[in-house]
């Protein structure tokens, strides 16, 4: 009779090779970045009327340790199933308020969402328009419904107004960023926006002829490296309130000029734009968002799908990727 013998290296090989086909069905474990588009600030009037500034995009992060927008803990750990197809989306930048053609100003747009999987940052708020005081209502096809709602990531600042709808803050959404601040009107040139909504911290009041500062941002250290993004943008005035850390746009204090735009891939709002008595003036854009995702790199692979531009790196013994634009999907094995 012939017995067959393995020996201990045939045993190694399959138990490895066993290993290796559970891994490629076993659940993987991510931390994840999810910022959306930050907002646009508002056109401003002539009169020396002043904008108010965007809003941060949504900021979640389940990162142990870290913060969330809106002052929230970390989110819980995410388990994701391998050899699915998972979307990914960087949300744009919020657009730039057009140059008011009447009395009224013209809001700064929503920033985009941007999303992993089942994990949706909201836009930042745009910077609020100003209705005259004869109306005292929103425009039903207007995006400040949304900023007034808490339907934002970060709420845009309040544009000055004399008792007007629109002079008031953005409300932000829980978990992803504060509510911006509220403009002010005066006589002559008293008249200054608010800053908008930051990820860490509220946007500040405007105050007699000066602009709000922008609400600071978050930092994160997910990539290895502290890095602080989704500030909200700063109010325009006399003198223009400072933009929020992160990346954030300052408001201006010189008449006829724009407010600074949000930086690319923080997420920040948009600073405003300061008028003139007979010259009105647009806003800016706000800064587009990011989705960072990291785990451990023996765990799995990722295979990116069209659509996406993203860059690789590791950390120690994790893989980090970083979507900086458009949207596809991505897959683990």
């Amino acid at each position: 009779m012939t017995i067959s013998r393995i020996g201990k290296s045939g045993i190694k090989g399959e138990q490895n090779k066993s290993l290796s086909e559970a891994n490629k069905t076993r659940p993987l474990s991510i931390e994840y970045l999810v910022i959306a588009g930050g907002g646009g600030s508002g056109g401003a009037t002539y009169q020396d009327s002043s904008g108010g500034a965007g809003g941060a995009g949504g900021y979640r992060t389940n990162r142990s340790g870290q913060t969330s927008g809106g002052g929230a803990s970390a989110e819980e750990t995410f388990i994701v199933p391998k050899s699915t197809n998972l979307t990914v989306t960087v949300g744009a930048g919020g657009t730039a308020g057009p140059t008011p053609n009447g009395s009224n100003g013209k809001m700064g747009g929503t920033g985009s969402s941007s999303v992993f999987h089942i994990v949706t940052s909201l836009g930042g708020g745009g910077g609020f328009e100003f209705y005259s005081g004869a109306t005292r209502s929103f425009n039903p096809n207007s995006p400040d419904i949304d900023n007034n709602a808490g339907l934002v990531g970060s709420g845009g600042g309040g544009s000055w107004g004399a008792g007007a709808v629109g002079s008031g803050a953005g409300v932000g959404r829980t978990g992803q960023g504060y509510n911006g601040g509220v403009g002010y009107f005066g006589a002559g040139s008293d008249r200054a926006g608010a800053g908008g909504g930051g990820a860490g911290a509220v946007g500040g009041n405007a105050s007699s002829s000066t602009g709000g500062n922008g609400g600071n941002g978050v930092s994160s250290d997910i990539t290895g490296s502290a890095v602080t993004r989704a500030g909200g943008g700063g109010g325009a005035g006399v003198s223009g309130g400072a933009g929020g850390s992160g990346g954030a746009g300052d408001g201006e204090g010189t008449v006829g000029t724009l407010g600074g735009t949000g930086t690319v891939n923080t997420g920040s709002g948009a600073g405003a734009s300061r008028g003139y008595t007979s010259t009105a003036i647009g806003g800016s854009a706000g800064g587009s968002g990011i989705v960072i995702l990291r785990w451990a790199t023996a765990d799995a692979t990722i295979t990116v799908g069209a659509g996406l531009t993203s860059s690789s790196a590791t950390d120690g013994s994790d893989t980090v990727v970083t979507f900086t634009a458009g949207t596809g999907t991505v897959s683990f094995s």
